[in-house]
């Protein structure tokens, strides 16, 4: 008896999510969507960049061998920077002369089924001298 009792409790509740997830109505708004995984993706590459010129005013003792500045950019359609955002700044006159100069580059643009389309971009610029 205490055996069957035991087996019985144990299958009931095993019974029960069961129960619940049976009950439970699916509808268009909550099934799944499923997503295309696509191996035809290409990250953008870099086609041109103009030099960053400093002023000969600045002196070049005040600016370290390893200057970087780190940039957050969006690359359109077209293969050109936008919303360009300094992440992690230098010195802000040379990060504005960084973000002039990175909004003259030119990307071939990222593609997902030899679709151009615009993606993010992260980009690290080292000033040297």
């Amino acid at each position: 008896m205490r055996n069957l009792l035991v087996a019985s409790f144990l299958l009931s509740s095993l019974c029960l999510p069961v129960a619940v997830k049976a009950s439970t109505p699916a509808d268009d708004m909550t099934a799944p969507t499923p997503i295309r995984v696509s191996t035809g993706v290409t990250a953008p590459v870099l086609v041109s960049s103009p030099v960053i010129t400093l002023p000969d005013t600045i002196t070049f003792d005040l600016i370290p061998q390893s200057a970087q500045v780190e940039l957050s950019m969006t690359i359109d359609e077209k293969g050109h920077p936008e919303n360009i955002k300094v992440v992690k700044s230098f010195n802000p006159f040379v990060d504005g002369r960084v973000v002039d100069a990175v909004s003259n580059f030119h990307f071939h643009p990222s593609t997902i089924d030899h679709k151009p389309t615009a993606v993010n971009m992260d980009l690290t610029v080292t000033v040297t001298h």
